[in-house]
């Protein structure tokens, strides 16, 4: 056995708590907050060798919190946990996101929306419905093309192996400025104007942290393609809200493809544009599922327990957040 037992702080259904039973392998006891009496939370809480939460902010009190100092990881469910107070969390803990959770089916994602960018399917379906037959509208190709990838982790890593099969080439910013995934071109931040300059599809798939935090303004929108495809998969907030639509509207040709918007249900409790994003020809919206579901959520919680089997077991926990992605 491991360092202690797995702690799951948020209810599960039968079939999620047999997927923890499975790849915890025997490793660790996994134990349900939501199956213990009051008094026995503590108890749990203080001997976890890892704790799995989805917000601890509302499924642990305030004098629970320094309970789980000790465990060896606090796995968060979630991908992108800039939206969960993390900055009071006992700093000696390790905080891992689920980074790259939903890798896959992001990356289709991204692909559809380039797709029906470059097709103009969203352009073209409505004129039919008006009588329009433009069979000869200048529909783009992506082949020869430089995909830019902005993050390029988990989610970047397989957009690029999709996107280079369609022939793109494939430019990538992150924070080491290297990978062991082949690119044409790789970089730091510091570069990122070379990339904006060149790219026919940027694709944004970074955490928001501190420094990637309106990253993306009307400069940097600027220095863009006249009929640049921008696919923004991550969060909202990386890009400026009103930059880019001001930009869409001068750019009749840009194109945006925004499944990560700026005021959204799971973080914020609705859903709310600034600006009517949506009435615009040049832009095709999904609300935020790009990482999939259905199925798929099985695979999220895999990999969220692989990551806590890891930490149990002394081995480095993968996705490890550092202080500057600890938004609140």
């Amino acid at each position: 056995m491991g360092a202690g037992p797995l702690v799951v702080t948020y209810p599960l259904t039968g079939r999620s708590r047999a997927i923890v039973e499975e790849e915890l392998g025997g490793t660790a006891e996994a134990i349900y907050l939501v199956d213990l009496a009051p008094d026995a939370r503590a108890h749990a809480l203080g001997r976890a060798g890892a704790v799995l939460s989805h917000d601890t902010s509302k499924e642990l009190r305030p004098d629970e919190i320094p309970l789980i100092r000790n465990a060896r990881l606090l796995q968060f469910t979630a991908a992108g946990i800039d939206w969960v107070p993390t900055r009071d969390l006992p700093r000696e803990l390790p905080v891992a996101a689920n980074k790259g959770g939903g890798a896959e089916p992001m990356s289709e994602h991204v692909v559809a929306l380039a797709l029906a960018a470059a097709k103009r399917l969203f352009i073209e379906h409505p004129n039919l419905k008006s009588g329009e037959f433009n069979q000869r509208s200048a529909n783009r190709m992506l082949r020869g093309g430089v995909c830019g990838i902005l993050g390029f982790g988990n989610v970047g890593i397989a957009t690029a192996r999709l996107m280079r099969a369609f022939g793109m080439k494939i430019y990538a910013i992150n924070r080491r400025g290297a990978s062991d995934e082949p690119t044409d071109w790789i970089a730091t931040t510091d570069l990122l104007d070379e990339m904006l300059r060149v790219a026919d599809v940027l694709v944004i798939s970074a955490a928001l942290t501190t420094a990637t935090e309106g990253l993306i303004g009307a400069r940097e929108l600027g220095l863009m393609k006249e009929d640049a495809i921008l696919i923004n998969v991550a969060r909202g907030e990386i890009i400026d809200e009103e930059a880019l639509y001001a930009h869409l509207i001068s750019h009749p040709h840009f194109f945006a493809g925004i499944d990560a918007w700026w005021v959204e249900p799971v973080r914020h409790g609705h859903f709310a544009m600034s600006h009517p994003f949506l009435d615009l020809p040049n832009v095709i919206g999904s609300p935020h599922n790009s990482a999939g579901g259905g199925a798929w959520r099985d695979e999220y919680l895999r990999r969220a327990v692989q990551n806590c089997r890891r930490a149990i077991l002394g081995e480095m926990p993968w996705n490890v957040i550092g202080p500057h992605e600890r938004m609140l």
